[in-house]
């Protein structure tokens, strides 16, 4: 099914780090608690607050599958494992 267009995460975030989304998204939060938007204002931030956070979740995502865990075999042999992170 195709993503609707006011749920596709923009441009601008996706070619963002996970540390740059996420302090964006935290200062659109404390914007939002100080109160200091209108209406209109305050339902953008929310828009961009919520595609800040898929895009966060999305990064998150990535790098627990590039995680692995490394285990000694009884034989002495190393291999590697997906990480069970969850």
């Amino acid at each position: 099914m195709a993503e609707k267009k006011a749920d596709a995460i923009p441009d601008d975030i996706q070619a963002m780090s996970f540390e740059q989304a996420m302090h964006e998204l935290e200062e659109i939060v404390q914007a939002m608690e100080r109160g200091d938007a209108g209406l209109d204002e305050a339902i953008d931030r929310y828009t961009r607050g919520a595609q800040l956070k898929r895009h966060c979740e999305a990064k998150l995502k990535e790098a627990k599958a590039r995680v692995e865990k490394i285990t000694v075999g009884a034989d002495g042999g190393v291999s590697a494992e997906d990480a069970d992170l969850g």
